[in-house]
């Protein structure tokens, strides 16, 4: 199984009512649905003050590396990135487990 975790640091002047970010994580949160080779998918807002804390988080799972490599271009994906860029800017870790 690989482990695809991306955290997100909303960028200067954006605000998480911003309707970019709305639009952002409704997205998100329908790609489980909409990408058959997701296994697992959960997401959030932090719920810390701290200062290296970052704003969004997501944890997903995929059988193989080969199922998360073709999850990556896939266009429901690649849409949900194209408004993730105007509002954010992540991290990746993928690893196996």
């Amino acid at each position: 199984m690989i482990r695809h975790i991306v955290l997100f640091k909303l960028k200067a002047g954006v605000a998480r009512d911003d309707p970019r970010v709305v639009q952002w994580v409704n997205m998100m949160r329908e790609l489980p649905r909409q990408i058959p080779t997701c296994v697992d998918w959960e997401s959030g807002w932090n719920i810390t003050d701290r200062p290296i804390a970052y704003d969004f988080g997501l944890n997903s799972s995929f059988r193989t590396k080969e199922e998360l490599a073709a999850y990556l271009p896939h266009p429901d994906h690649q849409a949900m990135v194209t408004v993730a860029k105007q509002v954010a800017d992540w991290i990746i870790c993928d690893y196996d487990f």
